[in-house]
């Protein structure tokens, strides 16, 4: 539903509570209030009739209705956002994930050598939880190990890196990506353009580090700059001339 009309739901159901709600307390207190001492006196006479006592039912459904829209609606936002809660990706310092029992099926498949239905089962998770990312490195991992493809595991590195991953874990999946340029893929050039976009742009990451040893340049350090010694001026040796007169 689009944002805008949802507010408008919301909004269009909070105002029939309100009216109806309202509407409902004041009918139900007019019918309801105490009777006069003379009907209280004498038992045949009958309740005065209200011309709202017959309308408070009516209006109590009308606000009971909004109340289970209102609820449908908060239930349904509540449940969406529990299932796409996964705003951060999750990682460990392997670059592998918290694993999901839905997930399970197919590194069973891995397991018994099926790898080409594990990428499969893999690929359709991933589509299910697409902020989970190292599912797609796995998926590169078994290309470049397991069935030698290298070409299609830097093409799954690659659209990992389009994804907005934590700097630390975009830097070594970068990392990754360049052996594979430099190593089977024989792409120097492309390799050592991503280790220099790992300097430059994360440059503050473990990954940056290995970058620089790997294009051969030193490490930036910051050598403390020595204190400055104060010149103290030499006292003038000590005269034992009369006042008025310097040595010669």
């Amino acid at each position: 539903m689009n944002p805008r009309v949802k507010i408008a739901v919301y909004a269009l159901l909070a105002a029939w509570l309100i009216t109806f709600g309202v509407m409902a307390a004041r009918s139900y207190s007019k019918t309801s209030g105490p009777r006069s001492e003379a009907v209280l006196n004498n038992p045949e006479t009958g309740r005065p009739q209200s011309s709202g006592g017959s309308s408070w039912a009516l209006y109590g459904a009308l606000a009971f209705a909004a109340v289970a829209g209102l609820a449908i609606l908060g239930a349904r936002d509540i449940s969406h956002v529990v299932a796409t809660k996964v705003e951060d990706f999750v990682f460990n310092d392997n670059l592998e994930g918290v694993r999901n029992p839905e997930y399970d099926e197919a590194e069973q498949l891995w397991a018994a050598g099926n790898h080409l239905e594990a990428i499969q089962l893999m690929r359709d998770y991933l589509k299910k939880h697409p902020r989970e990312q190292y599912v797609a490195l796995r998926i590169a991992e078994i290309y470049e190990k397991d069935l030698g493809n290298h070409l299609a595991a830097a093409l799954e590195y690659e659209e990992v890196l389009k994804k907005p991953l934590p700097r630390d874990r975009w830097g070594w999946a970068a990392i990754h990506l360049a052996n594979i340029y430099s190593g089977k893929l024989n792409k120097a050039e492309q390799a050592e353009a991503l280790l220099r976009r790992i300097v430059n742009e994360y440059g503050e990451t473990a990954a940056a580090k290995k970058a620089r040893e790997r294009l051969g340049e030193p490490e930036q350090l910051i050598v403390p700059e020595e204190p400055v010694a104060k010149t103290q001026a030499a006292e003038p040796p000590k005269s034992h001339l009369p006042p008025g007169f310097r040595p010669k």
